[in-house]
C-alpha cells in the first residue's frame, strides 16, 4: 500500500490538533511549521477535513483550527478516508465490486483481505493513541515483528 503525502500530512496535522490543549485552536501556519507541511497544501487538506466533520475553524485573532470531536473518537482511518476516500480500491473500484475470471478468479478475495487488514490497524488506532504514545497492543505487536521493518 502506498500512503500519499496528502494522507500523511492529514494524519500529522490532526495529530498536532489532538496534542493541543483541549479547546485550543491552532493557526494553519503553526500546524504547517510544526510538521513541516507546505502551507498551501495543508490549507486544502484542512478544508477537506472540515467538510468531513473532523475539524472546525474559527475566524478572528484567536481563530484557527481544532478537532471537531474528541481525539479518542477519531481514527487514522477516519482521517485518511476524509482526504483520500475509501482505504482500498483497485483502479478506483471497491474490491467487492470487482470480478475476475480464470487464473485470477481468487484475486477479488485477496483485495478484500488487504482492505480488511488495513482496517484492522487503521480503524483501531485513534489520534489519542497516536499522540499519547500508547498504540493498541495488536498494532504494537505487528510493528514489533522484525520482518515488519524489512522492505521488499
Amino acid at each position: 500500500m502506498r500512503i500519499s503525502a496528502k494522507a500523511d500530512y492529514a494524519v500529522r496535522a490532526t495529530a498536532e490538533l489532538a496534542a493541543a490543549k483541549l479547546g485550543t485552536t491552532m493557526k494553519a501556519e503553526q500546524l504547517a511549521h510544526s510538521q513541516e507541511i507546505p502551507l498551501k497544501f495543508l490549507l486544502n487538506i484542512l478544508i477537506e477535513l472540515k467538510h468531513a466533520g473532523l475539524v472546525h475553524s474559527h475566524r478572528g485573532a484567536d481563530g484557527g483550527f481544532a478537532l471537531a470531536r474528541s481525539a479518542d473518537l477519531i481514527t487514522i482511518a477516519d482521517v485518511i478516508r476524509a482526504v483520500e476516500g475509501p482505504l482500498a480500491t483497485v483502479q478506483d473500484i471497491r474490491p467487492e465490486n470487482l470480478r475476475y475470471t480464470g487464473a485470477a478468479a481468487e484475486l477479488q478475495s485477496v483485495w478484500v483481505a488487504v482492505r480488511s487488514s488495513l482496517r484492522t490497524v487503521l480503524e483501531e488506532v485513534t489520534l489519542a493513541d497516536l499522540v499519547g504514545g500508547s498504540l493498541p497492543q495488536s498494532v504494537s505487536r505487528l510493528a514489533g515483528r522484525p520482518e515488519a521493518w524489512i522492505s521488499h
